[in-house]
């Protein structure tokens, strides 16, 4: 159903009419991107080609575009150019949660055309994620609500060791109320974090989800669980669509014990059996949550990743594991996934789990006008996860740029400026 609020945030989707209606002779593209090295996988699209974008939309992607058919041009230069990249796991809620950073901060670092707030806020201040933080980004923003009630404003301080945060009716209401940018509801199960409660967070997690009356998914964080055999309960309480972020963490619990998804370097079966029904294995590197002799373990055994995710905040993106998402994409490169592979679970993967917009995460005629522009750097790369372990890889991927609702970060500057 239209609603005003889905109107106001998204005219060009709402009325579709309008923005692909038939260019008339003298009509022209409001942007074209030139020589781009064009890599969409949601329409098996690569090589050379020329994109025309007008009302913040995809209108054309072929060969040769003449430059008179447009009021600006930007000359890719050959780069790369992907359907914006999808950063499902980002923390972009500053001054609001003790470790977010602003998302368009993030741009020059990421070629981020859409980040998710992973928890940033609870119910008791999402409003102002709402309100002051998401309307003054370029970079489109959604977000899960943190089960608890604060969100992440009190970190370093544990925010579930007190149960009672963890109130499913007020993350119910915000869900209900916020379903156009709201996901679902963020719940972190590791034990430095939830104490001694068991499942009990993610009980509250999902019946937050059921209680809110739309569509509504948990993305759960491990990472160094209580007790080896909560991992395959938390395993088994998923349901499908929700997303199992950190899944290849090897963080240990207060113990000492490695108790996520491979253990003892087995993947755990309930890990194998929550893929087959539907739960999305999201990579959520982060500073301490990545973990390469977990990864190729559960790779080999048949865990593969959904959607590729950075973890990024204050503290992640100060570490020698540096989670930027080109640079965690070019990590899975280095485990044996295709380039089509890592940007499709860097575009049109996590698209799908927001479910939104569409046409999002591809380059379709239609789409919204999102780009990322990387450089391809091949040669010889030294990668370091968060445990400190190394691997060497042929290539990685460099942010050069990007286009978000058909506006450019940097030149060719619009006049008069506007967004969408």
């Amino acid at each position: 159903m239209l609603t005003r609020r889905r109107l106001l945030a998204c005219p060009a989707m709402a009325l579709p009419g309008l923005s692909l209606a038939a260019m008339g002779p003298n009509d022209k593209f409001d942007l074209l991107v030139r020589n781009a090295n064009v890599l969409d996988p949601s329409q098996n699209l690569s090589g050379q080609r020329d994109v025309g974008i007008r009302h913040g939309l995809v209108a054309a992607v072929e060969a040769s575009i003449a430059p008179e058919r447009a009021q600006r041009v930007l000359d890719a230069g050959g780069k790369l150019v992907t359907p914006g990249l999808i950063d499902l796991h980002a923390h972009s809620y500053p001054y609001g949660s003790a470790i977010g950073i602003p998302a368009d901060e993030l741009v020059a670092l990421q070629a981020t055309t859409t980040v998710v707030s992973a928890g940033d806020a609870g119910a008791n201040n999402f409003a102002a994620f709402r309100r002051f933080i998401a309307p003054g980004s370029r970079t489109r923003q959604f977000a899960f609500v943190h089960i608890g009630i604060v969100g992440l404003a009190g970190f370093p301080v544990p925010e579930l060791f007190n149960i009672d945060y963890a109130r499913p009716d007020a993350a119910a209401r915000v869900v209900a109320e916020n379903a156009d940018m709201v996901l679902g509801v963020k719940v972190r199960m590791s034990e430095n974090v939830v104490a001694r409660h068991g499942l009990e967070p993610l009980k509250r997690a999902i019946a937050a989800c059921e209680m809110a009356g739309v569509p509504a998914r948990v993305m759960a964080h491990i990472g160094g669980v209580s007790e080896k055999a909560l991992m395959s309960q938390i395993l088994d309480a998923l349901r499908p669509g929700d997303v199992l972020t950190h899944c290849y963490s090897g963080a240990r619990n207060n113990a000492g014990e490695g108790t996520n998804i491979v253990q003892d370097g087995k993947l755990l079966p309930a890990a194998l059996e929550a893929k087959r029904r539907g739960v999305i294995f999201d990579i959520g590197h982060g500073g301490g949550s990545f973990d390469y002799t977990i990864a190729e373990a559960a790779m080999a055994q048949g865990a593969m990743p959904d959607t590729i995710s950075s973890d990024i905040h204050a503290f992640s993106g100060n570490s020698p594991g540096m989670p930027y998402l080109p640079w965690v994409m070019s990590k899975l490169v280095g485990l044996g996934l295709s380039l089509p592979e890592v940007v499709a679970m860097s575009t049109a993967a996590p698209a799908r789990v927001i479910g939104r917009i569409p046409k999002h995460g591809t380059l379709q005629v239609g789409a919204p006008a999102d780009l990322s522009f990387l450089d391809l750097v091949e040669g010889p790369v030294e990668f370091v996860d968060s445990m400190g372990n190394k691997r060497t890889g042929k290539m990685h991927l460099k942010p050069a740029g990007t286009v978000v609702a058909g506006v450019a970060f940097g030149r060719p500057y619009q006049s008069p400026f506007s967004v969408r």
